[in-house]
């Protein structure tokens, strides 16, 4: 008994020397937990003094595409909907007539180059004059261009797509005669997506070519895209009495929105700017400039030196130091510091996925 008492007292300074290393080993701190704050995106919502138009997604070029021709359409390769490439055949028509002309012409062509041979050594033996081969000459060059016109009239047989693009409609069937100049298709190029959009006659001068705006599909609320008046009619139409004007979307995700879709396009009065945000996301930086939070895709905290425009109600707009779709923060903004690491929310604590648009 005493001695496994011995052994006992021996073995609790190793214990305790044991239970002091597994404690200081095991004492690591909990991980800070991200600050919740309140992002928005500029001019995002339609209460900023921003008003909203209705309009659907054109190609930024779209061609009425025809025939040099007029003839029987005899085939057609494409149909609405269809991608297609630069130099693609999208219909033919019979090329029946043209070749026959083609033929007729070039053979015309070979009978005035060997009448032409002939007079050029009658020439050389002065049996014909200068005068007389000059006509000829003439004769065959004429024949020579007939030619080449109906050669070139038997490839306009073929009509092909002048750049890559999307068939947005087919105005032709197989089997239609059609004339020279009649839109068969209606080519929506690739590379440009834009809103077309009715501004109101009455207040045509408060908008301008230039001017920002956001883009908001139907399809899509909450997802809106940076774009400008690219365009405004000169004149209003008759019925409708609106100035027709594209909106051009900005940026790489405009190649993603389909064509035809619906879409509301936000636009500021041309005093106050296309971008708006809420007073209470407006901050100072550390030497006194006006500057805001910005969340960047790795849901990072990074002050921004902007300047803005005239202060409003409870807005005021963005000239210069951030764009449209980015999240800024309206809330909590005064405990952030450079680099934090923060859980963006919208207004109704939901969790926003800041990296995506």
């Amino acid at each position: 008994m005493e001695q496994g008492g011995k052994r006992l007292r021996d073995a609790l300074p190793v214990l305790a020397m044991a239970l002091a290393l597994v404690g200081c080993g095991g004492a690591t701190q909990a991980p800070e937990a991200a600050r919740k704050v309140l992002v928005v995106q500029p001019g995002a919502a339609a209460d900023m003094a921003a008003e909203a138009f209705a309009g659907e997604v054109h190609a930024h070029q779209e061609s009425a595409l025809a025939f040099r021709v007029g003839g029987n359409l005899s085939k057609r390769f494409v149909d609405a909907g269809q991608p297609v490439k630069q130099g693609q055949v999208l219909a033919e028509l019979d090329p029946g007539d043209a070749q026959l002309q083609a033929s007729a012409a070039q053979a015309d062509m070979a009978r005035l180059g060997g009448d032409l041979e002939r007079y050029r050594k009658l020439l050389a033996q002065k049996l014909v004059s200068q005068s007389a081969f000059d006509a000829q000459q003439a004769a065959y060059r004429a024949a020579r261009a007939q030619y080449e016109l109906a050669r070139n009239q038997s490839a306009y047989t073929r009509l092909r797509a002048p750049r890559d693009g999307v068939i947005a409609a087919r105005q032709a069937e197989a089997g239609q005669v059609v004339a020279a100049g009649q839109p068969i298709f209606l080519l929506a190029a690739d590379g440009g997506r834009e809103v077309a959009i009715g501004l109101p006659e009455a207040r045509i001068r408060d908008f301008r070519t230039g001017q920002s705006a956001i883009v908001e599909l139907w399809s899509a609320p909450g997802r809106r895209l940076p774009g400008h008046i690219r365009e405004i009619a000169a004149a209003a139409d008759p019925q409708t009495r609106t100035y027709a004007a594209r909106v051009a979307l900005d940026g790489a995700l405009a190649a993603e929105v389909g064509l035809g879709q619906s879409a509301r396009v936000f636009v500021a009065d041309a005093a106050g700017g296309g971008l708006r945000l809420p007073l209470a996301a407006v901050q100072r930086d550390d030497g006194g400039a006006t500057a805001v939070w910005v969340v960047d895709a790795a849901g990072t905290a990074r002050q921004r030196a902007v300047k803005l425009g005239g202060y409003g109600e409870d807005s005021v707009p963005v000239l210069d130091g951030v764009k449209a779709g980015e999240w800024v923060v309206a809330a909590g903004g005064h405990l952030l510091r450079e680099g934090e690491k923060v859980a963006p929310v919208d207004r109704r604590n939901r969790p926003v996925a800041v990296g995506a648009r």
